[in-house]
């Protein structure tokens, strides 16, 4: 299939799981769920470069990853497991692409304290819940995931950077949803943010080596 139409396919196969596919039975709609994630990883793979870089390889192993987690979310915590790992690859790559700026570092500060929000709201309703065995992998998942947005904006790659704030978007969704309050159409929210966010992720594939796409400050 051409790359070029691959994007488009991702859409439709998206929105046919949100907004066509039935809830049950569970396995049909997990099969569909997983569609446009293994499409998305197709992409990604795709926008290797000739000679592919460690952060390159690093990305890809955080899809797969995030897959597994889609996989097993319904296991609470084997999904979040899945995810968390996943996150601490798209780190690790983020990471080997770290291009220094003032501006761009001091965003750490905006992203900590949305992650401070998050943080006690969890806490809070866990605690009130009676969930407190889950307090230490939420919290642990919310500096991951925040740390993992924050090195998204310190590679400078505006494709990565988007990619990283729409999953802590996603993610926030999901778990206000859980823990704090119901959301209406919760699982489409979560579900759009979150398709845009690997996509915009597998899509810096391709230039994340060089100085394209790079914001300057």
């Amino acid at each position: 299939m051409p790359t070029n139409r691959l994007p488009m396919l991702i859409l439709v196969m998206s929105a046919v799981y949100l907004f066509i596919i039935p809830d049950q039975p569970f396995i049909f709609t997990l099969f569909f769920k997983l569609i446009p994630m293994v499409m998305i990883i197709m992409y990604a793979l795709r926008q290797l470069s000739r000679e592919k870089s460690t952060a390159q390889w690093l990305i890809i192993i955080g899809l797969i990853f995030s897959i597994i987690g889609d996989a097993t979310l319904h296991w609470f915590i084997i999904g979040l497991t899945a995810f968390l790992i996943g996150h601490l690859f798209y780190t690790a790559g983020f990471l080997s692409r770290w291009t220094f700026s003032w501006v761009r570092f001091v965003m750490i500060i905006p992203i900590a304290g949305y992650a401070v929000f998050i943080g006690s709201e969890m806490v809070n309703e866990l605690n009130h819940s009676g969930e407190e065995g889950l307090l230490i992998p939420v919290i642990l998942y919310i500096i991951v995931i925040a740390f993992m947005a924050w090195t998204a904006v310190m590679t400078g790659n505006v494709w990565a950077i988007l990619g990283g704030i729409l999953f802590v978007i996603s993610d926030s969704i999901l778990a206000w949803n859980m823990f704090v309050s119901p959301i209406a159409n919760s699982g489409v929210l979560v579900m759009i943010p979150y398709y845009a966010a690997q996509f915009l992720i597998a899509h810096s594939l391709g230039t994340i080596r060089g100085t394209r796409n790079r914001i300057v400050w």
